[in-house]
């Protein structure tokens, strides 16, 4: 049994408290169908998610099966689902991958048989058997409903929530889900709760829930709501709600609550008498059967596989990292033949005063020619690796936020799914950057160490990646993870030094943050000594040794990576 008792959850605004719910108090027995109605605002979706654990009460207690919520932990993941208003599905996969993938995440299967078993269960007992090899992005409203409720009930859970599920739907497609929901309330005393804001279809729930303003204004029998409100028509009930306040509505309720409760189970033993409704399976036996959470392992390989298996298929994102891969390296050998020029060396004879004067002159100029320009090649290809590491991973975490907040709250752990990401930047990351590298000294020979130049550039774009990846699983929409982590690879010249010096007073401000000066300067040291006196000789801005340049590189994606595990941990539910 899932019982309430006072629970409110109230949030701070204008320097005043605001309950969103106000002291709600029901019990709903296993085996039970309970939709939650109310006007809009008025708390529906906010007491879901404090029934979920989603939201900490403020006040009251919520108990499951005789254990306080509060004091003794919230659900397992076994235990509940939860059906959110957005699709908790990839586009780009089919029916039968989306189940796959969640059973793998959720349920900890012998082998094989078992994992095959429990998919095609979920799929028959939702009715995507006949769908299982389409792909998500070609399902109907009603068909992506369904995809969520088999999401949700691979770990075969006894609470499933689901919040306003019928939405957008068409009034056939309304029905076929709550009937589904009804017929998934009736097996092994599954309570289902449901938001929705429809007043259709009624008749197939054992009890409506009402809220006006976060109290409950009524929470009784289907056939007793128009009677209750003295109204000859659903629809007329949220007019009628309007014509009190929140407070008489719920102190006209607490009156007669315990006569429509015993309404309530008289109903429940007709159900049982009458076979509708299956007896629970005894508390024992549900224990012994609850599925365990898959290992870290098996958690990071399933999404890994996943996310190649999206890559792939998105043929947009495929195309966009071959363009990138094949167009920036040739923008940088346009400008080697430059680089490539021959820098004279000082006469070792002794020459007329006027002689000397022209060769430095000639030397000066050799200098100045090569020398400015490897400095610019070798910035060119650091801050186009930037780019390269922005569009890896700006919309990395961002992007799947909300089935990732899903995920989590089923079961996934967080280290699996960042070492998972992690393992795939990395691929792309150790592609692009030696790619880039051997592309351009093959063009172009680099004119110093070329392991330590390909290191750096492998350097600048693993940092520039979990930067962005740290913004990514911090910012709450992709749009602004984009557009911070575009702004930051646009400062990277200004503020690198390489083409103008700073104040040394904002220099020593900035220098720590900027990968591109730090993969700049240990390429340039990396040079030839003749090659590295011609950059030197025509840039002022001072450049740090080797060592000082990996480490500080190695610093930007410890602590990169260590503000994506904060992010990934923080909950950001919408």
């Amino acid at each position: 049994m899932l019982e309430l008792q006072e629970v409110s959850f109230i949030i701070r605004k204008d320097g005043e408290d605001v309950p969103l719910v106000d002291r709600v108090s029901i019990r709903v027995p296993k085996g039970h169908f309970m939709a939650i109605v109310g006007p809009s605002g008025c708390g529906k979706t906010t007491l879901l998610k404090t029934i979920a654990g989603l939201n900490p009460e403020s006040a009251g207690a919520l108990f499951w099966d005789s254990r306080n919520l509060s004091e003794d932990g919230d659900f397992s993941p076994s235990e509940i689902g939860y059906v959110p208003q957005f699709s908790i599905a990839y586009d780009p996969l089919t029916v039968d991958e989306s189940i796959e993938a969640a059973t793998r995440l959720r349920v900890r299967c012998r082998d094989t048989a078992e994992l095959d078993q429990r998919i095609d269960q979920v799929l028959e007992e939702t009715g995507l058997s006949p769908i299982s090899d389409r792909q998500v992005k070609v399902l109907s409203g009603g068909q992506k409903r369904r995809l969520g409720l088999a999401i949700e009930l691979v770990s075969d859970p006894k609470l499933l929530l689901c919040d306003e599920v019928t939405s957008g739907l068409d009034p056939r497609s309304e029905r076929e889900i709550v009937r589904l929901l009804h017929d998934l309330s009736r097996k092994d005393g599954r309570i289902v709760l449901s938001v929705t804001h429809s007043l259709a279809h009624l008749e197939l729930y054992d009890s409506i829930l009402v809220l006006h303003e976060g109290r409950v204004a009524f929470h009784g029998p289907p056939e007793q709501l128009t009677h209750y409100f003295s109204v000859s028509d659903t629809e007329e009930v949220y007019p009628r709600l309007a014509t009190q306040s929140p407070e008489r509505w719920h102190d006209s309720w607490q009156k007669h609550r315990d006569s429509y409760q015993k309404m309530m189970e008289k109903n429940r033993a007709l159900l049982v008498t009458s076979g509708d409704l299956q007896a629970p399976a005894p508390a024992a036996a549900e224990e012994a059967e609850a599925p365990r959470l898959p290992g870290f392992f098996s958690q990071f390989a399933t999404l890994l596989s996943r996310r190649w298996r999206i890559f792939f298929r998105d043929r947009g994102q495929v195309f966009l990292q071959l363009a990138i891969i094949v167009c920036f390296p040739i923008l940088v050998t346009l400008f080697s033949d430059k680089a490539s020029g021959n820098i004279r060396r000082f006469s070792d004879t002794r020459q007329s005063e006027r002689a000397e004067i022209e060769e430095k002159i000639l030397v000066s100029s050799d200098q100045a020619k090569v020398g400015s320009a490897i400095s610019g090649i070798i910035m060119f290809q650091v801050v186009l690796l930037s780019l390269m590491g922005s569009n890896n991973s700006a919309r990395e975490i961002a992007g799947e936020r909300p089935i990732y907040e899903k995920e989590k709250f089923g079961g996934l752990r967080p280290t699996a799914y960042l070492a998972s990401k992690v393992a795939f930047l990395a691929c792309l990351v150790i592609g692009q950057s030696l790619w880039m590298a051997f592309f351009v000294n093959f063009f172009g020979t680099f004119r110093g160490d070329f392991i330590q130049h390909a290191g750096f550039l492998l350097l600048v774009n693993a940092a520039m990646t979990a930067v962005c990846l740290a913004i990514s699983s911090l910012m709450r929409t992709a749009e602004q993870a984009s557009l911070l982590s575009i702004y930051l690879v646009g400062f990277q010249l200004p503020l690198s030094g390489a083409v103008l010096a700073l104040p040394e007073n904002i220099e020593a401000f900035t220098r720590p943050f900027i990968s591109a000066y730090w993969a700049w300067s240990g390429s340039v040291e990396a040079l030839q000594p003749q090659v590295y006196n011609a950059v030197k000789s025509v840039i002022d801005t001072s450049l740090s040794a080797q060592e000082i340049c990996f480490y500080a590189l190695g610093a930007h994606i410890a602590v990169a990576l260590i503000a994506t595990w904060a992010g990934a941990r923080r909950p950001q539910w919408d």
